[in-house]
């Protein structure tokens, strides 16, 4: 069994473009940008044919592969695609204190201590955990060949890691901006990468 997957990050929202905290626990709607980066992103890859899409629970990656949905093309919404938990500082303002936390964080995240977070939210490992009973109900769908992945942005590093058999703890060297593509293919039971980062789509919306 063969299959494709494309993951993508979901559109822009207003608390991208402002730098509040969002995770989990925010259910923001997509801003004029990231209704334009979704169209762009459907314009590019209308003619795939995708026999599902899957998002997380959270309003953005629905709004995202909307236009898809529009020709028919089915969605199921699964928990385990959602945003890693910020805790205590979703919905604040990346002020200098949250940015230091956001750093130390990190960096220890960087050191492989992955069961760290912040206060209340959630810790790569247990990220980890419920991307993979995700995944695992994926990729048992043997009738679904081409999929379409909406999730979103740490999340969506953590993911790429643990597929491709990288260390956790070397996320942020997958790079990530609102409705960037990657594909990966799934077949004898590995996994691959064959197209890393794609914003093609993105080269005439002003952000």
């Amino acid at each position: 069994m063969k299959k494709t997957l494309y993951f993508i990050r979901h559109g822009q929202t207003d608390l991208n473009l402002k730098g509040i905290v969002q995770g989990r626990g925010i259910n923001s709607p997509l801003n004029q940008t990231g209704r334009q980066q979704a169209q762009a992103f459907y314009q590019a890859y209308k003619d795939v044919p995708f026999d599902k899409i899957y998002t997380s629970t959270l309003l953005r990656t629905h709004q995202t592969v909307a236009p898809f949905l529009n020709d028919g093309i089915p969605m199921e919404e699964l928990p385990g695609l959602d945003e890693i938990s910020w805790g205590i500082y979703e919905g604040q303002p990346q002020n200098e204190h949250i940015l230091s936390g956001f750093e130390e964080l990190v960096t220890a995240w960087r050191n492989n201590q992955l069961d760290h977070a912040i206060e209340e939210g959630e810790s790569p490992n247990q990220l980890v955990a419920r991307q993979k009973q995700a995944m695992e109900y994926i990729l048992g769908k043997a009738d679904e060949q081409q999929v379409l992945i909406c999730m979103h942005g740490r999340a969506l590093r953590v993911m790429l890691c643990h597929l491709t058999d990288l260390p956790v703890c070397q996320m942020d060297d997958f790079p990530h901006t609102n409705t960037a593509l990657y594909v990966l293919e799934y077949e004898f039971g590995k996994i691959r990468l064959v197209d890393h980062y794609n914003t093609k789509h993105l080269e005439n919306i002003d952000e």
